[in-house]
């Protein structure tokens, strides 16, 4: 094994906790993989008694893959998986000591949302302030401190909305356990539960996996936490691997301080410091040093490169975002005609926004992109159909899944037949198919017909999945029901001439998927299919052997590299962002999670990094002036390159010695002069008189209330300033910002 010092001291410390703190780049997929190793080869441990948690299945596969050619023949005894997957696969066994079949169905996101949208609207739950994303986060976020209804409640009590919250909550969990379904957060809720009320069961774990590692420890819930506690609470053999400068899924729950207090935890922890990077130049290290180190909640690291100094870092300003998404578009096509490969450049911002000019630019100059985090393919329309299908033939207790299909083809089922079968499925306590499957009790004549034959359907299908494989299944299952036809049909009501070949591709393309499903799997099973999709990431789904251009928001580049990267919208309130500027002064764990994404972002590159920001920026429909990000100003100013001046005597106050076109025309007093107003870009709408001037108090969507400063009237619309209570200062175009008089 080809490991430095600090390397091979991580590999070879087995028994009792320990962390390794690995700075990006540093090789700690390479330690993890090469301690399983070592256990398996040197230290003699058996592959099943060896867990290896990681957080996405692409990551699993590589450590699966990696342990098999170091020690040949073992890695199927070892459980690589993601926390998702290993839960899963102890509920499989034991869910029914919590009251559900073991055959139970996966709500993904989709699902999870449906059924709350129908809670809230049956019991009318939702106000003004009160809406179904926070019942979702809401509920989400409790099971992620493993707290049921009731305990949300008495943890909540002083919170207006708690009562609500925890009505939905309730009925929420009633309505998945009726349907025999558990969303993502409770296949680690639940297996939390089952060791915490099962001693028997979290035995028999404990002493299967008596060497336990944990990858990407920084991004771990409470609940994850809990989970992983227990298992290693008997042998203690627990080593984690993660990086405190990367914990940027605070939105999701994670908690840095399960990093930052394992020492406090595991008194006795064994720590190593990886800080030799092998992916980037030491520049590139020196901006992602520059930046971090403003941190003040974290364990100190510096990275440190062999691989030579490298290029500066390039800063561009342009003076709006579409000059912004011009010129990168315009560079990445340089580089390819230079010979790189457009696989090996990626464009990262900080939310899906942003992507919109830079994919109309690419399309432009003809680059073939990938978008990551666009429309999930298991999420289309087509794909949820068909899926729908599978899960109703493996777990016909799934409402959801049932309902979604009933009139996919048409088959004249009426939302008032539907309502009769609902009705008489809540009141004799039975599902939605078996209320179907009852149909002359609650229909008769043409509505009664059509039910059975549905049923009749379900029940040929699910002869079929005995005797075929699934991807032969899903073959018979669409020309069963027509389903090429009712594309066709779906085709006219787009009035989309490519619609129906995309729908039709994506259809063929699942089939290929379990085609690979039932050749790459041991004991292929409708249920291991199904398991399979449910917990495919966004990040397993990007193309590998493609050559296109990344499109991606920062936190989808985490464990990803590319020799060329471009970081865009560096300006504050939009990298960093308007919340977490807002929330800086009584929340500064909101800018240090910020200031991790930067370092995230900036790592991700190997041979360039080019940095940009725009004057003016059209968000949410306005025009918006903002300072250059304060990361920019981080980076330390012999490392960074301020585009269209001389290298020697280069700084942020130097004017541009030769001009551009606007589309390239960088302004370097950016960085240190206020903004000046510009005109709107082309085809923007021009504003009417407003009716409030300087020293009117007005009120925004967004901002709230502030006091005008300035109003002027330009070409095309009424420049208004405005400093708002909470905002600040902010300069906006009135067609735009629909300010209202107070």
């Amino acid at each position: 094994m080809d490991l430095n010092e600090r390397q091979w001291d991580a590999v070879r410390h087995t028994e009792g906790p320990v962390l390794i703190l690995a700075g990006a780049g540093s090789g700690k997929t390479r330690v993890l993989t090469s301690r399983i190793a070592y256990l398996i080869g040197e230290a003699h441990v058996a592959p099943w008694n060896i867990l290896a948690i990681t957080f996405t299945n692409k990551a699993a596969g590589e450590m699966r893959s990696r342990v098999e050619a170091s020690v040949p023949g073992s890695a199927q005894g070892v459980l690589c998986a993601t926390f998702h997957a290993a839960c899963l696969r102890i509920l499989r066994r034991y869910a029914d000591r919590l009251g559900y079949d073991t055959h139970f169905s996966i709500y993904d996101s989709d699902d999870s949302r449906t059924l709350m949208k129908n809670i809230v609207k049956r019991f009318q739950l939702e106000t003004r302030d009160l809406k179904l994303r926070r019942f979702l986060g809401a509920v989400s976020s409790a099971k992620d401190e493993l707290l049921n209804p009731t305990e949300y409640l008495l943890t909540h009590q002083y919170d207006r909305d708690a009562e609500r919250i925890a009505k939905a909550y309730t009925e929420y969990q009633q309505s998945l356990k009726a349907a025999n379904a558990m969303d993502f957060d409770d296949l680690i809720f639940n297996t939390v539960e089952l060791f915490r009320k099962h001693e028997d069961v979290l035995e028999e774990y404990q002493e299967r996996y008596r060497y336990i590692n944990v990858d990407e420890y920084q991004d771990t819930n409470n609940a994850q936490f809990e989970l992983i506690r227990l298992l290693s609470a008997k042998y203690r053999n627990l080593c984690v691997v993660g990086d405190d400068d990367q914990s940027i899924y605070r939105f999701r729950g994670a908690n840095i301080r399960n990093i930052l207090d394992f020492e406090q935890v595991f008194p006795d922890a064994y720590v190593v410091r990886l800080e030799q990077n092998y992916r980037s130049t030491q520049t590139i290290l020196n901006a992602a040093n520059g930046i971090i180190a403003n941190n003040r909640g974290r364990k100190k690291k510096t990275l440190w490169s062999d691989l030579g100094e490298g290029d500066q870092v390039i800063f561009h300003v342009f003076s709006n975002g579409y000059a912004e998404a011009e010129f990168i578009a315009e560079d990445v096509a340089r580089k390819k005609r230079r010979g790189i490969p457009y696989a090996d450049m990626a464009v990262c911002y900080r939310t899906n926004a942003q992507s919109r000019l830079l994919e109309e630019r690419f399309v432009h100059e003809g680059i073939p992109y990938e978008l990551v985090g666009g429309v999930n393919f298991y999420s289309r329309r087509e794909i949820k159909d068909i899926l729908a299908y599978l899960k109703t033939i493996d777990n016909a207790r799934d409402d959801l899944a049932v309902m979604r299909i009933i009139n996919v083809p048409k088959r004249g089922i009426g939302n008032t037949t539907l309502e009769k079968f609902s009705n008489y499925a809540a009141s004799h306590d039975i599902s939605l198919f078996d209320a179907l499957q009852d149909a002359d009790a609650v229909v008769s004549g043409a509505a009664c017909t059509k039910v059975k034959d549905f049923v009749s359907l379900i029940a040929a299908l699910r002869a079929m999945s005995v005797e075929y494989d699934v991807a032969e299944l899903i073959r018979r299952l669409i020309d069963q029901i027509h389903y090429r036809d009712y594309l066709d049909s779906l085709l006219d009501e787009s009035l989309a001439d490519d619609d129906e070949n995309e729908r039709l591709h994506n259809v063929e393309e699942l089939i290929e998927k379990a085609y690979a499903y039932v050749q790459n799997t041991e004991e292929p099973s409708l249920t291991g299919f199904l398991e399979e999709v449910a917990l495919v990431a966004d990040i397993d789904l990007v193309s590998e052997n493609a050559d296109r251009a990344m499109l991606m928001t920062l936190h989808a580049a985490k464990g990803l590299e590319f020799a060329h990267v471009y970081i865009t919208g560096m300006e504050e309130d939009v990298f960093p962002s308007y919340q977490a500027c807002q929330a800086e002064n009584y929340d500064p764990q909101a800018m240090e999670e910020e200031r991790r994404l930067a370092y995230v972002g900036v790592t991700r590159a190997k041979e360039s990094l080019t940095l940009t920001a725009a004057r003016q920026r059209v968000l949410h429909g306005e025009a918006q002036y903002h300072e250059v990000s304060r990361f920019v100003r981080e980076i330390p100013q012999e490392f960074l390159k301020i585009a269209g001046e001389e290298e020697e005597g280069s700084s942020f106050s130097l004017p541009r010695k030769e001009p551009r076109r606007s589309a390239g025309r960088a302004d370097t007093a950016f960085l240190k002069k206020p903004l000046t107003a510009t005109l709107p870009p082309k085809g923007m709408p021009a504003g009417t008189e407003p009716d409030y001037t300087v020293g009117d108090r007005v009120r925004h969507v967004k901002f709230g209330e502030g006091t005008v400063t300035d109003l002027v009237k330009e070409t095309r619309d009424y420049r208004v300033s405005v400093t708002f209570d909470a905002a600040g200062p902010k300069v906006m175009y009135a067609a735009f910002a629909k300010l209202q008089k107070v």
